[in-house]
């Protein structure tokens, strides 16, 4: 799409702004309809998978059988709600904050691959833009709980505060692993660093990277506020922590913001670990589904990274869900502990570790599909200059 853009500008359109514009708009239109599917089934997932682990059915009376239909009839008992603003709370910021929060979580999809030739925007810096960008959603519960004007909400955002800023740190440490090894942060690069089989993924590089993997899923669910980890809205404590004031359709935008959020991590652990669009099978690779046999057999290949990639995510997502309905609320002070104590250590040592793997096997660990890289060159560089001084 951007090569259309180029294409048009070189060839000397006058409105190539205009054609920029609607460029961007359709890839947000796209994006949107696509995060807004992926949150629709995650809701109705998540009462299904609250049910069977309940012993329960979970909605069977919406849409049929299954239920297919309860996302849509959910939203619209929420669109016919009542929008109640309390007497004391700041009425402009409290109208901003849903959408301060939700905004972030989509916005990360700019730059996420769903396939090597699938991307809205491809940075160099892509997996420094996600962390960084997913860490702005932090400032919309903040301002949820300071704009409601209760103490219950203000609580519950600053617990938010000092959980995700907490767990920003072991989180990126573990996302340096694969960037260490693919010896770039654009992330459409580190997936094509993965192709092949699925040995060839990082999470079975070494040792190391399998460790943080784990770690990385456990700050992943952390900074996503979902259980266990959900003490920014316990109700046991809080009523219902930083959104106890809202309702209606800005109550909704705040869980459209949570399950977008959980897409996107998905999303970032599986291009950085899990090979993203590429299969355990190179199926496309074995069918000559490239874009050198054709522009047809391209973009089967490319609908069949998309599959894998979306497919990797819903695991993701029911994963998180599955820990929700299984795991108690930890306390605060666990909460930190487990941050400060156990997952920024030990990210660090496997930081430690996947650097010193590099310098003796190269290869990986099965020896095939990892290529010496620049990083691997700088980390020996490095390494060496420590030893003469």
């Amino acid at each position: 799409m951007n090569e259309v853009v180029g294409q048009w500008l070189q060839a000397g359109a006058t409105e190539g702004w205009l054609i920029i514009i609607g460029v961007a708009l359709l890839q947000v239109t796209v994006l949107l309809a696509v995060v807004m599917t992926l949150v629709a089934a995650a809701t109705w997932a998540e009462r299904k998978v609250a049910g069977r682990i309940q012993d329960r059915l979970g909605p069977t009376r919406v849409g049929g059988r299954f239920g297919w239909l309860q996302p849509l009839a959910d939203g619209l008992k929420l669109l016919t709600k009542e929008d109640i603003i309390p007497l004391n709370a700041d009425r402009i910021l409290f109208r901003l904050a849903p959408y301060l929060a939700f905004a972030p979580a989509f916005a990360v999809f700019m730059a996420m691959p769903f396939s090597d030739g699938w991307v809205a925007q491809r940075l160099n810096t892509a997996a420094f833009f996600i962390l960084a960008v997913l860490g702005l959603e932090v400032f919309g519960i903040i301002l949820a709980g300071y704009a409601s004007g209760s103490k219950w909400s203000f609580l519950g955002g600053m617990r938010e505060a000092a959980q995700v800023v907490s767990y920003e740190v072991p989180l990126t440490f573990a996302a340096l692993i694969p960037i260490l090894l693919a010896g770039t942060m654009d992330l459409v690069a580190i997936g094509e660093a993965q192709r092949g089989w699925f040995w060839n993924w990082f999470v079975f590089h070494d040792p190391f990277t399998f460790a943080a993997f784990w770690i990385f899923v456990t700050c992943a669910v952390a900074g996503t506020n979902r259980a266990p980890f959900d003490l920014a809205e316990a109700e046991s404590e809080l009523v219902a922590g930083f959104h106890t004031e809202y309702s209606g359709f800005r109550w909704s935008v705040f869980y459209m913001g949570e399950y977008a959020a959980m897409a996107a991590v998905s999303g970032l652990g599986a291009v950085l670990f899990l090979g993203g669009w590429n299969g355990p099978i190179p199926v496309a690779s074995i069918l000559g589904l490239t874009e050198t046999t054709g522009p047809w057999a391209g973009f089967l290949g490319h609908f069949l990274g998309a599959i894998n990639f979306l497919v990797k995510c819903v695991i993701g997502i029911l994963f998180m869900m599955a820990l929700r309905w299984t795991l108690p609320r930890l306390r605060i002070d666990q909460i930190l502990s487990m941050c400060w104590k156990y997952c920024f250590p030990l990210t660090a040592l496997c930081l430690i570790g996947v650097t010193v793997w590099m310098l003796a096997f190269p290869d990986g660990l099965l020896g095939v599909g990892h290529p010496k890289t620049e990083s691997a060159d700088f980390v020996v560089y490095v390494v060496k200059g420590m030893a003469e001084h």
